[in-house]
């Protein structure tokens, strides 16, 4: 698979990523898919040694912004989280009967070599270039679910990290 430029950014370390599953099936309403992809993201977290400065977990992708450290890189991590969490995510769908293997398996015809087919094939990603980007960015994710309707204040959504960084924020302010 190609590197779309992306060696140019070998030395940069904070990045937004999006990540969307095929045909946007919505399965991140089971809050049981949602898990699972956390604690994906968080074994390649410890196992990468990144730093995730804000997410969200839409019904059909994910928003995140990660700091990079030396161990691995970005496609690394999106490469292990996209495969790992989508095996576990299918595996849990089809015990479940969710309904989502016949779409699974013909998402996956167009591919060779694919039984199954839960991600799209490529993530997408912007490098954070200074701090008003980063809170531009930090922003736009935390406000997505009101902006979608999910929720009437980004607060209350339950897959975000809205709720940690007021958390800081408020700390620091106190302190």
């Amino acid at each position: 698979m190609s590197l779309r430029g992306r060696i140019k950014l070998l030395y940069c370390s904070h990045f937004f990523v999006t990540t969307t599953v095929v045909d946007f099936f919505q399965v991140f309403t089971d809050e049981n898919a949602c898990e699972l992809l956390i604690k994906n993201i968080n074994h390649y977290k410890n196992k990468y040694n990144f730093i995730i400065l804000g997410y969200v977990i839409m019904p059909s992708h994910f928003h995140w912004i990660i700091e990079v450290k030396k161990i691995g890189t970005k496609s690394d991590i999106m490469r292990d989280i996209k495969k790992y969490s989508a095996w576990d995510i299918m595996e849990y769908l089809i015990k479940i009967n969710y309904g989502y293997n016949n779409k699974i398996t013909a998402s996956a015809q167009s591919y060779s070599n694919q039984k199954r087919k839960f991600r799209m094939p490529r993530f997408d990603d912007e490098v954070i270039r200074n701090e008003k980007m980063l809170w531009c960015k930090l922003h736009y994710i935390h406000n997505y679910p009101v902006k979608a309707g999910l929720v009437r204040k980004s607060v209350d959504y339950k897959y975000s990290m809205v709720q940690e960084i007021m958390f800081i924020e408020i700390n620091q302010y106190w302190n």
